[in-house]
C-alpha cells in the first residue's frame, strides 16, 4: 500500500474566493422546513462553460436512456468516538481498517461546541482509553512526515465495529449546527458489509437521492452500477490528498459499464468516491475489470480519466483536492465558471448542501427541463 504523492499548493489555487460561512449547509434539506425531503435540493449543472440551474427532482429528465450512473454503497459509521489521553479528553476519529488488524485513526480535540479541533499527532506509544474497557495505542503515522493520521493497534483485538455501534456517533463538522443521528448520513444505496467495514465520512454526492427518484431513473432506462470505496476521514483544516482506501469494483459492475461505454450510454459517477473506484479498476485501455483491494490513486488533469464521461458531485472549498478530479473530468475553465454559477446563486455547500453536475459539452439535451431553478 503506497501512498500516492502529495499535489503541488501552486496547482489547487481556484480563481474564485473562499466560500462565505453563511453557504454552509447547517442541517440536512429535510430538516430546514416541513414536509421537505432529502432531494429538496438544487442542481447546478455544467457543460463545458455553460451552466444551468434547476431542482435536484429533474434529475432523471437531464439524463437519458442508457446512461449509467455508479453509486458507491459504502455505509457510514458511527466513527467518533470519545476518549481520553490521561486526564485530557479526546475524540477518536476511525478512519480505515487495516490488512493487519491495526485502524488508521486521528486524534482531535473537543472545542466545547459539539465539535472538534485540530490535535497535534502522536508520538509513538501514546494510549487512549475508550468505553468498554477498549485501549488504543499509537504505533507510527500513516505515511512519513504526516502527523494527523496514526496506525493504532486496539486491544481487545476486534472490538472496534462493536465499539462503533455502541458508543460511536457520526463525525461532524463545526459549520453543521447540531448532532444527528447515524441514519442521516446514510445513502440510499448503503449496504452492511459483513466485516463491520465503512466510511468514516458519508459518500455524500448520493444523499439527495431517494427511493422515488432512483425508481424514476430506472423507469426511464438510466442504469445503476454500484461499487465500493470506503473513505477515511477528510482533513477539515488542511486540504490533502486522499490516502489509500479500500474499494471493490465487483464483475457485475464492470460488465455494466463496459457495455455503457460500448453503446451510446454515459458513464455518471456519483461521487468522487465513486470516480476513484472506477477509475482504479480501469486499464490504459479503458476496459474495466472487477478489482477488489487498496487504491492510492489520485485523479488529477495531468492523469486524466479513462472511463467517467461524468460527475454528479457536491461543492468543495477551493482548496481541495477532490477539485482536481472536477477538472480531469471536465476542464479547468468549466469547473470554474460552475463555481462562480454556484458562489452567484447562492448554493450551499458540504455534506448538507446542493449539488453539481458535470456532463460533457457536447450533449446539452436536457431543454425538456424546466431549468433555471431558483
Amino acid at each position: 500500500m503506497t501512498l500516492a504523492l502529495g499535489v503541488p499548493p501552486h496547482e489547487r489555487r481556484r480563481g474564485w474566493g473562499k466560500v462565505p460561512r453563511e453557504l454552509s449547509a447547517r442541517v440536512p434539506a429535510e430538516q430546514r422546513a416541513p414536509g421537505r425531503d432529502r432531494d429538496d435540493v438544487r442542481l447546478l449543472v455544467s457543460r463545458g462553460t455553460q451552466a444551468t440551474h434547476h431542482a435536484f427532482r429533474e434529475l432523471p429528465c437531464l439524463l437519458r436512456a442508457g446512461d449509467l450512473l455508479v453509486v458507491n454503497t459504502s455505509p457510514t459509521l458511527a466513527a467518533a468516538v470519545d476518549g481520553r489521553v490521561g486526564h485530557a479528553r479526546v475524540v477518536v476519529h476511525f478512519s480505515t481498517r487495516g490488512d493487519d488488524g491495526r485502524w488508521a485513526v486521528e486524534l482531535r480535540e473537543p472545542d466545547g461546541k459539539g465539535t472538534t479541533r485540530a490535535r497535534a499527532g502522536g508520538p509513538a506509544g501514546t494510549e487512549v482509553e475508550l468505553a468498554g474497557d477498549v485501549r488504543l495505542t499509537l504505533e507510527e503515522p500513516l505515511s512519513p512526515g504526516s502527523g494527523r493520521l496514526w496506525w493504532a493497534r486496539v486491544s481487545p483485538v476486534g472490538t472496534v465495529p462493536g465499539l462503533l455501534r455502541e458508543h460511536g456517533r457520526p463525525i461532524r463538522y463545526s459549520y453543521t449546527e447540531r448532532d444527528q443521528p447515524l441514519s442521516v448520513y446514510q445513502t440510499v444505496f448503503a449496504l452492511p458489509s459483513a466485516d463491520g467495514s465503512g466510511s468514516a465520512e458519508m459518500p455524500s454526492a448520493a444523499r439527495p437521492f431517494t427511493a422515488g427518484l432512483v425508481t424514476e431513473l430506472v423507469s426511464r432506462g438510466v442504469q445503476f452500477a454500484p461499487v465500493i470505496l470506503h473513505t477515511g476521514v477528510a482533513s477539515a483544516e488542511v486540504h490533502e490528498p486522499p490516502y489509500p482506501e479500500r474499494f471493490v469494483v465487483p464483475e457485475a459492475s464492470a460488465r455494466l459499464i463496459n457495455a455503457a461505454r460500448a453503446g451510446n450510454g454515459r458513464v455518471i459517477a456519483v461521487g468522487t468516491t465513486a470516480v476513484r473506484a472506477v477509475e482504479s479498476a480501469a486499464g490504459a485501455d479503458g476496459v474495466v475489470r472487477a478489482r477488489a483491494g487498496w487504491t492510492d490513486l489520485v485523479v488529477t488533469p495531468a492523469r486524466g480519466v479513462r472511463v467517467v464521461d461524468g460527475l454528479l458531485t457536491g461543492l468543495h472549498e477551493p482548496e481541495a483536492s477532490h477539485l482536481l478530479m472536477l477538472e480531469a473530468v471536465a476542464g479547468r475553465a468549466a469547473i470554474s465558471r460552475g463555481y462562480e454559477e454556484a458562489l452567484g446563486g447562492r448554493y450551499l455547500w458540504h455534506e448538507f448542501g446542493d449539488v453539481h453536475l458535470v456532463l460533457p459539452e457536447e450533449n446539452a439535451d436536457a431543454e425538456h427541463c424546466s431549468g433555471n431553478y431558483q
